[in-house]
């Protein structure tokens, strides 16, 4: 995992090769993009497969944060949105957890993560990292359907504990 560190929703940085102790694991998944309250998404948006659901999948991500913590992992979003709409999603959501602001594509490049464009900006693809000892540990990818995806991290979890 590249030494690289990304602006998060509460004013810090966090280093995405760092899990951040007590935990064992950084779970790191990344969405496309969530939306506004009264904002349109782009034309289009509904067509594009994978697209919808990165609010189901925060709040599945948010209502199962003790199961990840007693399974030694932290869990962080990651987007090419800017910190400002994060923020706007963290408080509107309730998330007890950070977003991580990859706009810069700095992350996605060194990763060669994947990504779609629309309306000329780079959004992600779906997908979770499991980061342990400052590597990569486990990748799900594709990740369908978003709402449930927390399940699968979860049980890979429990089935791979840190020895």
């Amino acid at each position: 995992m590249p030494a690289l560190a990304l602006p998060a929703t509460d004013g810090s940085e966090l280093r995405v090769d760092v899990v951040p102790p007590p935990a064992t694991r950084l779970v790191l998944y990344a969405y496309p993009r969530t939306g506004r309250p009264g904002v349109e998404p782009p034309p289009g948006w509904d067509l594009i497969p994978g697209a919808r659901g990165c609010t189901p999948q925060a709040c599945a991500f948010r209502d199962h944060t003790a199961e990840l913590a007693s399974s030694g992992a932290v869990v962080v979003g990651l987007s090419t949105q800017d910190t400002v709409c994060q923020r706007e999603a963290v408080e509107r959501l309730h998330l007890p957890f950070l977003l991580l602001s990859d706009a810069d594509l700095a992350l996605t490049r060194a990763l060669r993560l994947p990504t779609f464009e629309v309306a000329g900006v780079a959004l992600l693809r779906r997908l979770t990292l499991v980061v342990r000892d400052g590597a990569i540990e486990h990748v799900f990818y594709p990740v369908f359907p978003p709402d449930r995806h927390v399940r699968v991290v979860l049980d890979w979890l429990v089935e791979h504990p840190v020895r």
